[in-house]
């Protein structure tokens, strides 16, 4: 099974400062792949190109950074999240709002993504867990659509489902 996410745990770093932790990140990236096993190739430098906005989109996530989050979106584009069968949509300029920042601590790892890229749109399909305070609070799965615009990969939409029947991985 191959597990994405990122090692990084120091808080505090800007979205600014991503051109640092970028080329260790992919690093890492190939790193886990390759101790994935046969059952899961490693990504390739597009794929992985592909996944950078996904994890920086988590990074945020677990650093409480609504800018690093809001670096990889695209304003106008969408998220479709089913919770309790219920459709909750917004757009993503909205969605980093949608989280309560506090104290609590937020971790959200991917399993096995599925990349599709056909020139300058890819998509992503992929199992994750979501952690609260370190432990198990939903399961689910993440479909993102992306474009790749000047040479840089941003989400355009996000859709996912929850659950809370879930087993750790």
């Amino acid at each position: 099974m191959l597990v994405l996410s990122n090692p990084r745990t120091q808080t505090g770093r800007s979205a600014g400062k991503r051109s640092q932790w970028l080329p260790a990140m992919l690093g890492t990236l190939t790193a886990l792949a390759a101790l994935s096993g046969p059952a899961q190739a490693a990504p390739t430098e597009e794929e992985r190109a592909v996944l950078a906005p996904l994890l920086t989109l988590l990074d945020g996530l677990k650093l409480h950074d609504k800018n690093m989050m809001q670096s990889v979106l695209t304003p106008e584009g969408g998220a479709s999240l089913l919770r309790d069968g219920k459709l909750v949509q917004l757009k993503l300029s909205a969605f980093s709002d949608r989280i309560p920042f506090g104290t609590d601590k937020y971790e959200e790892p991917i399993y096995d993504p599925l990349v599709k890229i056909d020139d300058n749109i890819a998509m992503i399909w992929t199992p994750y867990d979501f952690f609260l305070n370190d432990k198990l609070h939903h399961c689910g799965t993440d479909i993102v659509t992306l474009v790749r615009q000047d040479g840089r990969w941003l989400i355009t939409g996000i859709a996912d489902n929850s659950r809370t029947n879930c087993k750790p991985r």
